[in-house]
């Protein structure tokens, strides 16, 4: 059965009900299931991730959810992978216990830049429960137990233990999982859905360039109306936004995590002057660069 093409009008979050967040120093959270459903009655509106990709693991209690259109019944011990756009909302029984993390899709996929076919075995909307043997459950739980650990520790060099303990679960679901199956043909109303992660990518790898729309849009095969209308539909905004959404994320993880001066940090940016870029990063965040990186120092 085909799935219902995406509501027009779907949330789309950081996490669950937050905006304000910044992907440029939030690339990974844990936290239980608990914690954030609690906030919410235990239900999880019908929403989607523009660039985040999560994994939810269920130790125990029941579940159901809302996947790309389509209910699952779930029971703990299951796993559930997320992919970046792909709506999703859930109903969990007050007695869950589980772990859901999230991470930027970006990073992720170049953490499995190198490990062949794995990023495309774990990186998509899929659900394994009761197939699951003794030994994959537990394997995952415990991977899951330390990435956990070490995201709430203080320990010296974090973020590369944390890149390890996320490989090492990344690792643990691809021997769990079951092989990836055929795609089924494109229903119309994915087409949309299509084009965007078209977009994306073509913007992940270009972006430093400023392509135009037209470029990106004749490289999707499409016109720019078209691309326009897709991101719309999905996204809530426009094609152009997804470029400037890129370089600002990339102008803030600069800012944040360099000393690069603003006049270097907009030239690699592809900007011809800084007072160009100046006025971009404002418009586009309400802050300068300069204020910017103050707060984000603080």
């Amino acid at each position: 059965m085909p799935r219902p093409p995406p509501a027009p009008n779907l949330p789309t979050y950081a996490l669950y009900g937050e905006h304000g967040r910044t992907q440029a120093t939030d690339w990974l959270h844990c936290e239980t299931i608990r914690e954030r459903s609690q906030r919410h009655d235990w239900e999880i509106k019908p929403h989607r991730h523009e660039s985040l990709f999560q994994i939810l693991y269920i130790r125990s209690g029941r579940a159901q959810a809302l996947l790309e259109g389509l209910t699952a019944q779930l029971r703990g011990p299951c796993l559930l992978t997320v992919a970046a756009l792909a709506p999703h909302g859930f109903r969990f029984d007050e007695d869950v216990d589980g772990t859901v993390i999230t991470v930027l899709e970006r990073h992720l996929a170049q953490l499995l830049s190198g490990a062949g076919t794995l990023a495309a075995r774990v990186m998509r909307t899929q659900v394994l429960g009761r197939a699951m043997t003794d030994a994959a459950s537990h394997a995952v739980e415990q991977a899951v137990k330390t990435l956990r650990d070490e995201f709430f520790g203080t320990a010296p060099w974090r973020d590369l233990k944390l890149d390890a303990a996320l490989l090492a679960l990344a690792v643990e679901l691809g021997r769990a999982l079951p092989d990836p199956t055929d795609a089924a043909p494109e229903a119309a109303g994915e087409r949309a859905l299509a084009h965007v992660r078209r977009l994306r990518a073509l913007i992940e790898a270009r972006f430093r360039e400023q392509p135009t729309l037209g470029a990106l849009a004749r490289e999707i095969g499409i016109t720019p109306t078209q691309l326009n209308r897709a991101c719309h539909q999905v996204l809530g905004h426009s094609a152009l936004g997804v470029l400037h959404g890129r370089l600002v994320l990339e102008a803030q993880r600069d800012l944040a995590y360099t000393t690069l001066g603003v006049k270097q940090i907009a030239l690699g940016l592809g900007f011809a002057e800084a007072g160009y870029f100046t006025r971009f990063f404002q418009r586009e965040t309400g802050l300068t660069p300069t204020a910017w990186r103050a707060q984000a120092l603080r």
